[in-house]
């Protein structure tokens, strides 16, 4: 009895809820709360952490964009990824279900698995092309290492290569110039071989088979690693998770101890406190922190929806922010360790080397490599490490769609059959993906990545906090936490969730657009048409929002359109705790519970049963009295 007190207080229950079960068993549940806070790092640590952050760092005023960086992450970060750990755990519903607490905003998860849809497509594409770059690197020469091969043309110029070695120093220095760009062989290694880029985002070409094989590698691991949901990926994680921060330290220490490895971390954190008075400084601080930790993706919702409903979400969304920012921040000395030494070694500038993308993943840091000893020893390494980065994230968006589809079919059989929705997802989006294989692949991938989940993730958030806060009303849903979790959110996240964190939310959405440029991959510049199809990526997110919220009014029973938006966004009766043991004070059905309380409620479908819903009298576990006060504003 002891030991079930102790966990129900380690697992954050309040001291009424200790005795009770607090499991899911249809539905299932993490295992432990390590597996639930590793898997939410992975889902947050990924790819960009890793080729995006320390490339804003240093373009945005090096250590002095730390300080808006960290102001982010305190006013928008934490609290945003605090909320949606809280909204999912509560209800213990995906992206979908949650939508009960005000049926007229379901199309804002409609909006989230359509974005989980587009990164989860060409998110596994990336790690593909990492298992490409895994499985070439198993050689006692690297194939990007010299010019000597087929698809070298004669402006390469290797390092490494004998030739080079021949040639004065004026040459290497008119190489190496702005007139005359030196064309690295890791950089022709990745166009002209891995992609084999075709001249138009139009002309797709072939589809290039060894990414093809490396697609469907990818896309069977992130299958057999979900094939029991996260009973199965929650085991997994305790390698997916970790493993990468050790790859990460080894390749540190390698780093720090190169010529001219201080050079580049000195100029990845000298401040530049100019800067600090740039909007655009402080535009990047509140996009990277937004986009990093996954917000409005559905994935958090999806996973602390897994959690026992006492979990203490507060204390897991804090550690798990900060270390997505710590991760951020340690991988930029990695990164640029590497880089300054081989800015020394070719007697050019770090900003001559530095890139950010696929640019720094594929080309710049490979070629890096080469000038270590046992230099694909180095490399796998570095490529393992980004395969499980993007395969932590891969989990959670995969999950994210099978979750969000077994919760609104919500039946035994579909229940009982996760598996095969879970295959039937997986094999839809290797065949969305083989596109991405193609020698136009890269310029689609690209398209997708500035288009798809870019503005539409703004848009959807801010109207995420102002449907809870303003629409179910901030009173009930700190009510809610305060029922969960034994204490109301601080103020401090009270304050944020009302006022703080829409309002940089909208800054951001601003500043998104102030800086909007038609994208372009080097020398290319994409046509008008692809920008449009970029653009109808984007709203075809946002769009259910609105698309849904006109077909719930329209259902919706009233004789005016007044009355049919009250009861278009009045929380409906199944809102709450999934359990019923946990439906206590204004969810408490009306009966008195039974000896079979400890069984699940089963969730129920919002448009079934409207009639019955409308029409019946108000009861205390209907939300009516305090909820309708509040929606008002």
């Amino acid at each position: 009895m002891a030991d079930k007190c102790s966990e129900g207080l380690l697992n954050g229950a309040v001291p009424g809820e200790r005795g009770k079960q607090d499991k899911s068993v249809k539905r299932g549940n993490w295992g432990n709360q390590i597996e639930f806070v590793l898997t939410s790092v992975g889902y947050a640590v990924g790819l960009g952490n890793v080729w995006r952050f320390p490339y804003l760092c240093y373009r945005n005023g090096g250590g002095a964009f730390m300080f808006p960086y960290f102001i982010m992450l305190v006013f928008c970060g934490i609290p945003l990824f605090f909320m949606e750990l809280s909204f999912g755990q509560f209800a213990s519903q995906g992206c979908l279900g949650v939508w009960r607490v005000s049926p007229m905003f379901k199309g804002v998860g409609y909006g989230m698995m359509v974005v989980s849809t587009y990164i989860g497509i060409y998110y596994n594409v990336v790690i593909c092309i990492a298992f490409y770059y895994f499985f070439v690197s198993m050689t006692r020469v690297l194939p990007w290492t010299y010019c000597s091969n087929t698809w070298n043309t004669p402006d390469c110029a290797g390092v490494l290569d004998g030739n080079l070695s021949s040639r004065t120093a004026f040459n290497l220095t008119r190489l190496l110039n702005a007139t005359q760009k030196r064309t690295s062989p890791s950089e022709e290694y990745w166009r002209r071989y891995v992609l084999d880029l075709s001249d138009d985002i139009g002309n797709l070409g072939e589809v290039r088979l060894p990414l093809l094989g490396c697609l469907g590698v990818s896309w069977v691991v992130v299958f057999l690693c979900l094939i029991k949901g996260v009973k199965s990926s929650g085991k997994v994680v305790y390698f997916t998770a970790t493993f990468p921060y050790v790859v990460l330290t080894i390749l540190f220490v390698r780093g720090i101890t190169l010529d001219g490895a201080l050079t580049g971390i000195m100029y990845y954190l000298t401040p530049q406190w100019d800067k600090i008075l740039d909007a655009k400084v402080w535009g990047d601080a509140a996009s990277q922190i937004f986009y990093s930790l996954g917000c409005a993706w559905g994935g958090l919702i999806t996973m602390a929806s897994y959690n026992k409903f006492h979990n203490n979400c507060y204390r897991d969304s804090i550690i798990i922010s900060i270390t997505n920012c710590a991760t951020s921040v340690y991988a930029g000395f990695v990164i640029f360790s590497i880089l300054g030494f081989m800015a020394n070694h070719l007697g050019v500038d770090v900003s001559k080397v530095a890139d950010h993308g696929p640019g720094l993943a594929f080309v710049a840091y490979p070629e890096a490599l080469t000038l270590l000893p046992i230099s694909p020893l180095w490399s796998i390494l570095f490529f393992f490490m980004l395969i499980l980065l993007g395969l932590g994230t891969q989990f959670c968006l995969l999950e994210t769609l099978v979750t969000a589809i077994v919760d609104e079919v919500a039946n035994e059989w579909i229940i009982r059959r996760k598996t095969f929705v879970t295959l039937g997802v997986a094999i839809a989006g290797f065949l969305l993906g083989v596109p991405l294989t193609t020698q136009a692949g890269i310029y689609w991938l690209l398209l997708m990545d500035n288009y798809a989940a870019s503005f539409s993730l703004v848009v959807i958030s801010c109207i995420m906090c102002v449907a809870i806060m303003y629409i179910y009303g901030h009173r009930n849903y700190f009510k809610d936490i305060e029922m969960m979790l034994g204490f109301p959110p601080p103020l401090f996240f009270q304050i944020c969730w009302r006022f703080i964190s829409p309002a940089i939310i909208f800054f951001i959405l601003v500043f998104t657009v102030i800086q909007y440029r038609p994208i372009s991959y080097n020398d290319y510049v994409y046509p008008t048409w692809a920008i449009s199809i970029g653009f109808l990526m984007a709203l075809s997110s946002v769009i259910c929002i609105p698309i849904y919220a006109i077909y719930k009014v329209c259902r919706s029973e009233g004789d005016t359109l007044l009355e049919r938006l009250k009861n278009a966004t009045k929380a409906s009766k199944d809102w709450g705790p999934a359990l019923a043991e946990h439906r206590s004070g204004r969810y408490a059905p009306a009966f008195s519970p039974s000896t079979e309380s400890h069984l699940e409620v089963q969730p129920l479908q919002p448009e079934k049963g409207r009639s019955e819903a409308v029409a019946a009298s108000p009861m205390q576990g209907s939300n009516g009295s305090a909820h309708s006060q509040d929606s008002r504003l």
